[in-house]
């Protein structure tokens, strides 16, 4: 598996990406957290342009998306019902997405993401996303307490810290 940078070129192929996990999330009981149409095209675009979001391929195919940038996130800045485990500079992955074809993509893409930050990232989830929380605690994320997005929505916040991480670009 590899990681790229998504280019205007793969836009249908990531919306298509977001609508497989939009319907996984339905049937597993989290149907609230992406709705009908999270990532809008529009915020897709711009993470594009911004350079913020990737692909993960393996033989040509697109295992998952993601965004990743490492930067300050507005929504992390008050945490509720604890604390983060650092305030050192981190990154942040929002939107992973994958359909599901390969067992392991996910994994691949969070810890890709882990090594970018030289070791102290933050993520959030929903409530009812339990495969995405499973996940990250099978991968060392510890749950720091919940955070609200600018509408008001409640979201878990997790964040892996390794000051011994060195990132592989």
């Amino acid at each position: 598996m590899d990681i790229r940078k998504t280019t205007m070129e793969d836009l249908d192929m990531v919306l298509d990406l977001y609508a497989k996990a939009r319907q996984f999330m339905r049937e597993n009981g989290n149907p609230h957290q992406w709705g009908q149409n999270h990532p809008s095209k529009e915020q897709v675009i711009n993470d594009i342009q911004r350079g913020c979001s990737y692909l993960c391929i393996d033989d040509g195919q697109a295992l998952g998306t993601f965004y990743y940038a490492k930067e300050i996130e507005p929504d992390y800045a008050q945490i509720y019902d604890g604390a983060w485990l650092s305030h050192e500079p981190y990154g942040v992955m929002h939107r992973v997405a994958s359909p599901g074809i390969k067992k392991g993509a996910g994994t691949f893409c969070l810890l890709w993401c882990f090594r970018q930050s030289g070791g102290n990232l933050r993520i959030d989830t929903h409530q009812d996303n339990i495969p995405m929380q499973n996940m990250l605690e099978k991968n060392g994320f510890q749950r720091c307490g919940r955070i609200h997005l600018k509408d008001g929505s409640p979201r878990l916040a997790y964040q892996k810290v390794n000051a011994d991480e060195t990132p592989i670009i």
